[in-house]
């Protein structure tokens, strides 16, 4: 049987890149002692949410992968003979892009994935900041095991998951960092919104979904962690806490995704031949008139508050 314990590490951010990571290698040691053989950790785990803001300097919170987050992920990993997936904010060649760098069980970067879509609403302005990523959707390797990196937005959309999946993931991580703006009443249950599409990714792929999201509120911006873990049948088999900072641990059995996908048969029964309209690039533009519709202009109203 294939199984591998992970860990995912939910964490509150202050302003200090150094204390952020210097507590989050603390809890990557931890983990490593109760048995995680793969660490994840959340988006932009060392840095604030800068993108709730506009206009802010980049360089304030970018580094080269051979910075001070990364070199110190590398050094923990080495000694712990863990891989873990280091989300951060890289400056490469003059670009800014949302990273996620695996670094390998030898201390060594296995690789990266940069984020590839990229939204950008009030709270959320992340393509002042942010190059969408042009390397496609990477599997990386620990062991016998594979799986996939891809970073928050990403989770919205079903084919980044059905890509992973057909690469020969096993397991898809998705680094996150979610919540609610402070002082707006937003329609819905974004939270449940937030889960239930990511199940769904697990049911229609049948792989393991693990999402780790942040806690704490910085700014306008309170974060809902409630990291989870679900199987590749949608059911969560371990979530987090909404506001307290911790490691949520699993052992998978990666057998289950082929017991899955032979009894769903959604990935064998496809049919590519009547999927070409998915790849025409044909997009649906954001109205102009939602620059002025009420929710919008509530968001702006409630990031501007202190």
């Amino acid at each position: 049987m294939k199984k591998v314990t992970i860990a995912l590490i939910q964490t509150k951010v202050s302003d200090d890149v150094r204390k952020n990571v210097e507590k989050t290698v603390k809890m990557v040691e931890e983990a490593a002692k109760n048995g995680a053989e793969i660490i994840a950790l959340q988006e932009l785990f060392q840095t604030p949410y800068f993108p709730q803001r506009e206009n802010l300097e980049k360089d304030d919170y970018a580094e080269t992968a051979n910075g001070y987050t990364v070199s110190g992920m590398k050094k923990a990993a080495a000694e712990l003979g863990v891989t873990i997936v280091v989300p951060f904010y890289e400056k490469k060649d003059g670009k800014y892009f949302n990273t996620a760098a695996v670094i390998g069980e030898n201390g060594r970067l296995a690789g990266r994935y940069h984020k590839i879509h990229i939204p950008h609403d009030p709270g959320f302005y992340e393509k002042e900041y942010f190059e969408e990523g042009q390397g496609g959707y990477v599997v990386f390797k620990s062991g016998n095991v594979k799986f996939a990196v891809l970073i928050c937005y990403d989770q919205w959309f079903p084919e980044a998951a059905r890509m992973a999946r057909l690469a020969g993931a096993g397991i898809i991580f998705y680094p996150t960092a979610i919540g609610r703006i402070v002082g707006y009443d937003e329609e819905g249950d974004w939270h449940d919104a937030w889960e239930t599409v990511q199940r769904g990714h697990a049911i229609a792929n049948s792989v393991y979904v693990a999402a780790i999201n942040r806690v704490g509120q910085e700014g306008r911006m309170r974060f809902w962690g409630r990291s989870f873990i679900c199987d590749p049948f949608g059911k969560v088999i371990k979530r987090g806490s909404g506001t307290k900072e911790e490691i949520i641990t699993a052992e998978l059995d990666l057998e289950r995704n082929d017991f899955y996908a032979e009894g769903w048969g959604f990935l064998r029964n496809r049919r590519p031949d009547t999927y070409k309209g998915l790849t025409t690039g044909k997009l649906v533009k954001k109205s102009k008139k939602l620059e002025n519709v009420a929710h919008y202009e509530d968001m702006k109203k409630a990031l501007r508050q202190k």
